[in-house]
């Protein structure tokens, strides 16, 4: 057993017990039932089945897997873990808040801008070592470090896809693309280690503590970026079809 431990999470496992590493906090697992009962009530019923299910198990993969263990031995699978909130569980959320809210509610219409800031400050400040090393220095701290992620990315993702022209959609992703992209060739390209937390804890995965970071740069170039490039991709599609039907008339 490694000497790290994660406030929440517990200490960074051998891989040897990664398989049996499951979060079976009882806290956890109501709130994950009360999102599933706001998902499936009335309101919710114009959105899909299987986008309500994927926010489910999602969650799952994220809390309650041997996931949440990993996280506390590789960075590369905090930030793997935070991909999957913000780049599939917040857009799946907000499509769900429209399904009950309709375009409403306005004053997260009006900024987009603010939107975009804000995620963008919410993903550097927990991803860089000062913001990092507080989220891991306690419970009410690590919780407040994924909850602001969530938040701040479906006010982002609820303004790329409900409210924004398609002009806009294009340059609020690519404007992630480009932030996310940035703080990925830091990641990358540092010379050395930037986490404390993990100089002890990656080893028994196979890689060095720098080669856990530069693998953590890499996933946010790839993995990362692909839901807002197909995003950008889509909405370029729109605007096209769109002139060419106008040209034609």
């Amino acid at each position: 057993m490694t000497e790290t431990s994660d406030p929440y999470c517990g200490p960074a496992p051998d891989i040897a017990d990664l398989a049996n590493a499951w979060n079976l906090d009882p806290v956890l697992i109501a709130a994950i039932a009360l999102v599933a009962l706001w998902l499936f009530t009335t309101g919710a019923r114009n959105t899909p089945i299987i986008s309500r299910v994927a926010i489910i198990l999602l969650l799952i993969l994220a809390f309650v897997s041997p996931l949440c263990a990993l996280t506390t031995a590789l960075f590369s699978a905090r930030v793997f873990h935070h991909f999957i909130l913000i780049a599939f569980v917040a857009p799946l959320i907000a499509l769900s808040l429209k399904a009950r809210l309709g375009l409403r509610p306005d004053w997260l219409s009006r900024f987009p801008e603010a939107a975009f800031l804000a995620h963008t400050i919410a993903y550097w400040a927990w991803h860089l070592p000062p913001g990092y090393s507080f989220a891991l220095s306690g419970t009410l701290n690590y919780w407040m470090m994924q909850l602001t992620l969530i938040a701040t990315a479906v006010w982002l993702w609820w303004t790329i896809l409900v409210v924004a022209r398609p002009i806009m959609r294009i340059s609020l992703a690519l404007a992630t693309m480009a932030q996310m992209g940035f703080l990925a060739a830091i990641l990358t390209f540092a010379p050395y280690p930037l986490f404390s937390e993990h100089l002890l804890t990656t080893q028994a995965y196979g890689l060095t503590p720098l080669g856990d970071q530069q693998l953590s740069g890499l996933i946010m170039w790839t993995l990362g970026l692909v839901p807002y490039l197909v995003v950008a991709l889509t909405a370029v599609s729109e605007t096209l079809r769109r002139n060419a039907t106008r040209e034609s008339e």
